[in-house]
């Protein structure tokens, strides 16, 4: 491989080979290599000659030992070279760490004994992605033991320096409950993450659209139209999660398409739910185009996934609300102010169409049970022997909320 001068930036920007080991020589100290080992593990390592014969010295693991301390070693090998002598017979040999020992190992026994069969498939994959790509790679190599709690702040520290502090958050929460289980399987003596604190302040969100962000919402989302359109006009009359909705299928619609049933694998809190559907989302659901696919996906383009992409999709909405309000503004409509739209979250219809069941006069209870919510009113033990699933109450529920939505929009309800 051709040689090149190696700097912190390009180092990081290094992806591993799974098919061959990488190594990559240093252009500013010749013999110098960066090695990456297919599994991502990257390393130090300097060659050279002596004897008549080809050596291979490692210097050790990164991050642990960075880019000047590996060129500051990997020169005081060469120079004792150039003075005849052989620094692998020269460098104190050190016993490697035990391989159970280090943050690797144990992280995958974490996994495969916790994370995965006491988790939701969902919260799993996320915990899994956070210590695979925010932990491992800045200790890796490194025993489990030798981690501090200095280590810990160190490592946040450096996601809120790379601005995403809430990242940093979750990586706190993800590296306690690791650290937690060593410790009761005697591998840690202590957490180092005790009275460490979260990086980042986080603010229970409250942003609910007004009547008039309604009307202008539901128009931008007939501009927009298919499939983006009809999926955050059924968001905003069901009050379901974001890719619960996405990924609803044709075989969850039961009852001549007026219960959607999502079932347990699917649902955030890992419980069945019933969701019956007015006749406002079923004229929605009954005017979209069917995409065949043995899924079976109902908002799909291309039948074997739902819908993604919601970032872009929401800059498209958010465009055409903004037009419409000026377009309005203009014509006399509406104050010009309201065309500075707060920002707003499609997570935010979901608390929009809670409070306004609540504004109908719906118990609290009732809301809880169209969100799928196991917490509040019904909880603990109650949330135990209470399985009464509130169908019919729902039903009003949600049926009361259309016709208001209707009303909003200017038509009669149905």
């Amino acid at each position: 491989m051709v040689a090149r001068v190696l700097t912190v930036q390009a180092i990081e920007r290094l992806k591993p080979d799974p098919a061959r080991r990488l190594e990559i020589p240093d252009a500013t100290l010749p013999g110098l290599y960066f090695i990456i080992q297919p599994s991502g593990a990257k390393s130090w390592a300097v060659r050279y000659r002596h004897g008549g014969r080809t050596r291979k010295l490692t210097l050790g693991a990164y991050p642990a030992l960075d880019l000047a301390k590996a060129r500051t070693e990997g020169r005081a090998a060469l120079q004792s070279v150039s003075l005849g002598q052989d620094p692998m017979t020269e460098r104190k040999v050190v016993s490697p760490p035990p391989t159970h020992d280090l943050i690797g190992s144990v992280m995958d026994g974490f996994i495969e004994r916790h994370v995965k069969p006491r988790n939701r498939p969902r919260t799993a994959e996320e915990t899994i992605r956070i210590l695979r790509t925010k932990v491992q790679p800045v200790w890796d190599g490194r025993k489990i033991q030798d981690i501090g709690r200095r280590d810990v702040i160190d490592l946040l520290d450096g996601i809120v320096d790379a601005g995403t502090p809430i990242a940093a958050n979750r990586t706190l929460a993800a590296l306690s409950k690791l650290f937690n289980w060593a410790a009761e399987r005697g591998i840690v003596e202590a957490s180092p993450c005790v009275r460490v604190r979260a990086p980042a302040i986080e603010t229970s969100r409250d942003r609910v659209l007004s009547e008039g962000e309604i009307r202008l919402l539901w128009r931008a989302c007939d501009v927009i139209g298919w499939p983006f359109g009809p999926f955050v006009q059924i968001l905003l009359l069901t009050a379901q999660r974001r890719d619960e909705v996405a990924k609803m299928r044709r075989a969850e619609l039961r009852e001549d398409g007026t219960l959607w049933v999502i079932p347990a694998e699917r649902a955030k809190n890992g419980w069945i739910h019933d969701v019956p559907l007015s006749a406002k989302v079923q004229a929605i659901l009954a005017s979209m185009p069917r995409i065949a696919g043995r899924a079976g996906y109902v908002i799909s383009t291309k039948g074997s996934s739902g819908i993604s992409g919601y970032a872009k999709a929401k800059i498209r909405l958010d465009n055409a609300m903004r037009t419409l309000a000026r377009a309005d503004a203009e014509a006399g409509g509406s104050d010009p102010e309201s065309i500075n739209i707060e920002a707003w979250r499609l997570h935010d219809l979901r608390r929009t169409a809670a409070s306004g069941m609540a504004q109908l006069g719906t118990n609290p209870h009732v809301i809880e049970a169209v969100l799928n919510h196991r917490s509040g009113t019904i909880s603990g033990v109650a949330a135990i022997y209470n399985r009464y699933q509130y169908l019919a109450e729902k039903r009003t529920a949600l049926d009361g909320w259309a016709a208001y939505v209707d009303t909003i929009l200017g038509g009669k309800p149905e």
